[in-house]
């Protein structure tokens, strides 16, 4: 039976370590028995997972033998990680085992070295400062999760869980996983990535600070790149220039992304059809609202009304590094 391991050191985030455990843990293959034996292993006999402390059964001789490592993510991802446990992790993939992490688990995978050239993902308001820490990694913000084969990656919270779904669907077929995801009341896929749920948090790094709180408050309005530049006091080439330099885009574009999460909290909020948050959130027509929604979140905006709000049920966004 295929082996998987969690991995348990203190500060684990409960959710993320739990994601794996329950999901394989309840997978069933075609015949009706259970498709993997999964363990909880770690350097200590137990360890902290926020107000709680989680009896940890295995030691790191698990990690090394088994077919699948699981990386949950810590509450402070940029502490020092186990260095035994890291050890254990890069024996298990000398061996050929499959490495991967959950939400900001990532920060750990990549101190191990194993991420170093390939694609990853973590939570999004995490992947900036993964970039930074780990510059050998290409970190791709808006995915749901990365499968470099050996080396997959997840983003935040119920990410995750799709992650476990891939997996899987990889060993056993859609049909099992499918399976998989009704025991967990859940989706085989979703739509687009964690584009959907992203909040642009630079405002406060940069320079233009006081012009993009600007772009923010005005952006409902028909301005032009020539009011923005009237506000920062400069000529619209040098606003372009500034713009690339400091944020790695152009204004016209932060103007859009300015809409798009104006449509996004009506959406969230209002019942009002998508031709009056249009108009209301500054793009004017439906259809150029439904192009410059899907273009920044990567799916549509009656997707992400019936994802992110019901009668019943409204789906806050994460907290920061909490996975």
């Amino acid at each position: 039976m295929h082996t998987i391991t969690v991995v348990a050191v203190d500060d684990v985030i409960a959710f993320d370590l739990a994601t794996p455990i329950e999901i394989f843990g309840r997978a069933v293959d075609a015949a009706g028995n259970p498709a993997y034996d999964v363990v909880v292993a770690g350097p200590r006999r137990s360890v902290s997972a926020g107000p709680m402390r989680i009896s940890v059964p295995h030691s790191l001789d698990r990690v090394r033998s088994s077919d699948t490592v699981i990386v949950p993510g810590r509450s402070n991802p940029e502490a020092p990680f186990d260095a035994r446990t890291a050890a254990a992790i890069r024996s298990a993939a000398a061996r050929g085992a499959r490495i991967a992490s959950i939400c900001v688990g990532a920060f750990d995978l990549a101190a191990t070295g194993l991420l170093d050239g390939l694609r990853a993902t973590t939570h999004w308001r995490a992947a900036g400062r993964l970039a930074e820490l780990h510059p050998t990694v290409t970190v791709e913000q808006s995915a749901l999760f990365v499968d470099n084969g050996q080396v997959l990656c997840s983003a935040g919270a119920a990410a995750g869980l799709d992650l476990c779904l891939h997996m899987i669907a990889r060993d056993h077929g859609g049909a099992v996983a499918a399976e998989a995801a009704r025991s967990a009341v859940m989706p085989l896929t979703r739509d687009a990535g964690q584009a959907q749920f992203i909040r642009d948090d630079r405002l406060g790094s940069t320079g233009l600070h006081a012009v993009l709180h600007w772009i923010e408050e005005q952006s409902s309005q028909q301005i032009s790149i020539s009011d923005i530049a009237r506000t920062a006091s400069v000529s619209v080439r040098t606003l372009n220039r500034r713009f690339e330099h400091e944020l790695g885009t152009t204004p016209s574009r932060w103007l859009s992304r300015a809409r798009v999460r104006n449509s996004q909290r009506l959406l969230e909020t209002t019942s009002w059809s998508v031709e009056r948050i249009a108009l209301e959130a500054g793009l004017g027509t439906a259809s150029n609202l439904r192009a410059r929604f899907t273009e920044v979140t990567g799916t549509s905006p009656s997707r992400y009304r019936r994802a992110l709000t019901s009668r019943s049920v409204h789906v806050g966004l994460p907290e920061a590094h909490r996975g």
